[in-house]
Order: structure tokens, then C-alpha cells, then sequence
């Protein structure tokens, strides 16, 4: 098998297009791990890097430990898997399967045996001596896997294998693929857009945005405890609601977020609470997920929010309430034009280098170290916490004050409800399953992970 670890990788394309900006990933032998996030945001360009189809500008690969950054692609004991399919239209189902051994030199005997084994895993063992124009879409997808497959390989890469299938026949393959390299125990990097994809298959989930690694675990932990606001956002159906809160410490009692004329309190017995009291006086944003929402009476005691229903969406199986609370919305989809500071650290050392190809002047941009001595850029970032107050920008200053968008809250409902658009509701908030994000965009949270 193998183990593959990119170290300070960056990729920086002949016209300055910054597409991977120091990732550094590791991934072990055996495990299945999937690179996520929007078209544009690197994640090809990783797999072809590991590949050995694009070189990095900077950094290393790995390969079970040793340095792979010479090895052309034949040398590198890798199989993709491809979006497009790739299969030869003249040649029959079996021929392209079997085309890589016959390159390889095996024997006939030896290839038809193979072939047929690899055939039957995957069910078109009845379809062998068909062409791909007589296949379906799923079929087709089924031949590129057994190509890949047939050859034995120590690293499987799947770029978007399934992302030109109908939804339904994605749910079925998505299972057999990750049924399958399971049972082979092929460490296998898998790239798509599909958050579903994503937290269905993976061992592990890397999330990218704009070359930046942002968070990297299981998909438990990037869905309950995400590193940064833009991962949060991007997980999860409906999104995370994410409300600008103004917080104010009342010492050894507890921290009153502030939202709109409405106000949560954090106890001050809550591990969160030391942390999120460096921030006295400033804002941050508070995340909360649909389900941690609760219809309720208007008098309920405890930590409830009241609003009125703004618009209505029917799912057959639930509905959402959009509630309008008087609090201000974060926007998500304008974070900090380049994407926050990732929660390991890594930096953009090839952000100069970039502008440079493109023709910019980078000298107004004062660069800076954090306090772990990591790049930062203030006038990209701005802050949290005590520290930060001369920071011109941060993500709650995107749109300015006087440009805020009003927050609606997404409530979730039993089918078709009888509610109507105006009608008041309160809502009951579980404390335990909020989120708190300083004003780049990182988790406040103590050992958050």
C-alpha cells in the first residue's frame, strides 16, 4: 500500500494564478481521504501534483516517505480515475479493462482471468464484449473504475468520478466505490465538490478554499466543530446560520452575546466562555446550526430567540422557517476576498510571487507574523481578541455598517407546517451547540478538536 504527504506545497501557473498556496496533508496508508470544496479552489491541482502530472512550484511529495517530486507518473504506482471517463470508444469493455496489462506484458491467460474477476466485483460482467457508446453512464463509470483497478495499484486518485451521473445512480456508486477500496485497502484521495460525497465516503475530509487549506479531520469533526466560519458555511444543509453578536463578560456569572435587541447568554461555567470573554466589548460571530433550534411557546425560560417567519420552504419530508430576529448576517460568500488564515498555519508565501506574475504592486500590503509566527496580511485579515482592535478589515466589516444584511434564521419543521409568512415564532437555543468565530474567521473554542 502507501502513504502520501505533501509538504508546503504551493502551484503557481505560468500566467500568476496562485492555485495551491502551501498545503501541507498527510494521509496514511489504507485511508480514504477526500479533498472538498468549490470549482476553482485547488483540489485538482493537488491530485495532479501527487500524480506527478503538474510539478509543484515549491514543497515536496511524498511517496511512502521518500521524496517523489523527480518521479514521472509511470514511476509512481498511482491509477486515476477521471471525471470524463477516458475510455477507448473502439474497444470493447474487456480490451479496456485489460488494456493496462496487456501495456504492462501480461499474459493473455493471466489478463482474462484478472479482468473477468475485476468485472464481476464491479457487475458488468455480462456487458465484457460491448463498446462504450453501448453503455450506460453508470456502466461507463464501472469500466474506468476496473481499468484503474486491474493494474493493482498502491494509491487510487479519483477526480470527480461521478460528478456526470443523475443523483441517483451517484448514490448508488458512491457506496460501491467506498465498499470497494475498503475491501481492497487501496489508499485512495478522492476530489469533488459534493459535501455528500464527502461526508458519506471519507476517512478523513480535507476542505480547500482558493489553494488554501482551511480544516482537515473526520467528517464528524469538520461538521460538529469546523475550524473556520468558511468551513461551517460550506457544510451542512441548510447552511449554518451565522449572526454577528456584540459580547459583553459579566465576571463569574456569565457572557451575554448580543443580537440585534435580542441577547444568548453563555454560562460562565462553560469551557468556552474563558476564551470568548478576551472579546469583551468587540464582535464575533456566532454560529448555529438548524437542528440545534427548537420551535417553542413565547414564554419558555431559558435561551430563546423570537422572531417573525420570513419565507417558507417545503422539502417534502421537512420544512424551513426563515425567521427575521433583528440580528445582522454575516456574508459568508464575500469572507475576506482571500480565504482566513487556515487553522494550521500554513501561510501564502507565494503571494508576492503570484502578484508579481500578474502585473500588481504588493507594496501597500503590510505583511505581518501572527503570534505563532505564521504570514498574515492585515489588511486582509483584521482580528479577535484584544490585539486586534486597529485591524482595518475583518469579516464583519465586508459590507459595512450601514450596508449590514438582516440574518434569517433557518429553523427546521415538521412537513408543511401551519405557519404563514409574518406569523411570530420563538425559538429555543441549545448553548452547548453554538459556534464562536473571531473576526478572521477562526474557531474561538479551548482544545477544539
Amino acid at each position: 500500500m502507501a502513504t502520501v504527504a505533501l509538504r508546503d506545497v504551493s502551484k503557481v501557473f505560468g500566467d500568476g494564478t496562485l492555485a495551491v498556496d502551501n498545503v501541507s496533508l498527510d494521509v496514511q496508508d489504507g485511508e480514504f481521504m477526500v479533498l472538498l470544496g468549490p470549482s476553482g479552489c485547488g483540489k485538482s491541482t493537488v491530485l495532479r501534483i501527487v500524480a506527478g502530472l503538474e510539478d509543484p512550484t515549491s514543497g515536496a511529495v511524498l511517496l511512502d516517505g521518500d521524496v517523489a517530486n523527480d518521479l514521472a507518473p509511470r514511476e509512481r504506482k498511482v491509477a486515476m480515475v477521471f471525471q470524463d471517463f477516458g475510455l477507448y470508444p473502439h474497444m470493447s469493455v474487456r480490451d479496456n479493462i485489460g488494456f493496462p496489462l496487456r501495456i504492462a506484458g501480461i499474459e493473455p491467460e493471466s489478463r482474462s482471468e484478472r479482468v473477468a474477476d475485476i468485472a464481476s466485483a464491479l457487475g458488468i460482467g455480462d456487458v465484457l464484449a460491448r463498446k462504450p457508446g453501448q453503455l450506460s453512464g453508470g456502466q461507463r463509470q464501472r469500466v474506468a473504475m476496473g481499468r484503474a483497478i486491474v493494474r493493482r495499484p498502491s494509491l487510487f486518485l479519483m477526480d470527480e468520478p461521478l460528478s456526470n451521473l443523475d443523483s441517483g445512480l451517484r448514490a448508488e456508486l458512491r457506496a460501491e466505490i467506498s465498499a470497494l477500496v475498503r475491501e481492497l485497502g487501496v489508499t485512495t484521495i478522492y476530489v469533488t465538490h459534493d459535501q455528500a460525497e464527502a461526508l458519506t465516503m471519507a476517512d478523513r475530509v480535507a476542505i480547500m478554499r482558493k489553494g488554501v487549506l482551511q480544516d482537515v479531520g473526520t467528517p464528524t469533526q469538520v461538521y460538529s466543530r469546523p475550524g473556520t466560519l468558511y468551513v461551517a458555511a460550506f457544510l451542512g444543509s441548510p447552511r449554518m446560520n451565522l449572526l454577528e453578536a456584540s459580547v459583553y463578560v459579566h465576571l463569574d456569572r456569565y457572557i451575554a452575546l448580543h443580537l440585534g435587541d435580542q441577547a444568548l447568554y453563555l454560562p460562565w461555567h462553560d469551557m468556552r466562555a474563558r476564551q470568548v470573554a478576551h472579546f469583551h466589548g468587540e464582535r464575533i460571530v456566532v454560529g448555529v446550526r438548524a437542528e440545534a433550534l427548537t420551535p417553542v411557546v413565547p414564554d419558555t425560560p431559558g435561551d430563546v430567540l423570537h422572531g417573525r417567519v420570513r419565507y417558507l420552504e417545503h422539502h417534502g419530508h421537512e420544512s424551513l422557517a426563515f425567521l427575521d430576529i433583528g440580528a445582522f448576517a454575516v456574508p459568508v460568500d464575500d469572507i475576506a476576498g482571500a480565504a482566513p488564515v487556515p487553522t494550521n498555519g500554513t501561510g501564502s508565501r507565494l503571494s508576492k510571487v503570484a502578484a508579481m506574475f500578474r502585473g500588481r504592486n504588493n507594496s501597500h500590503r503590510d505583511e505581518e507574523f501572527d503570534g505563532n509566527g505564521h504570514h498574515g496580511s492585515s489588511a486582509q485579515f483584521g482580528g479577535g481578541g484584544t490585539g486586534a482592535r486597529n485591524q482595518p478589515v475583518s469579516v464583519l466589516e465586508q459590507s459595512g455598517r450601514h450596508h449590514r444584511a438582516r440574518a434569517e434564521v433557518a429553523v427546521r419543521l415538521a412537513p408543511y407546517p401551519s405557519l404563514r409568512v409574518g406569523d411570530p415564532m420563538s425559538v429555543a437555543i441549545r448553548i452547548d451547540q453554538l459556534h464562536f468565530f473571531d473576526a478572521r474567521g477562526q474557531r474561538i473554542d479551548v482544545g477544539w478538536r
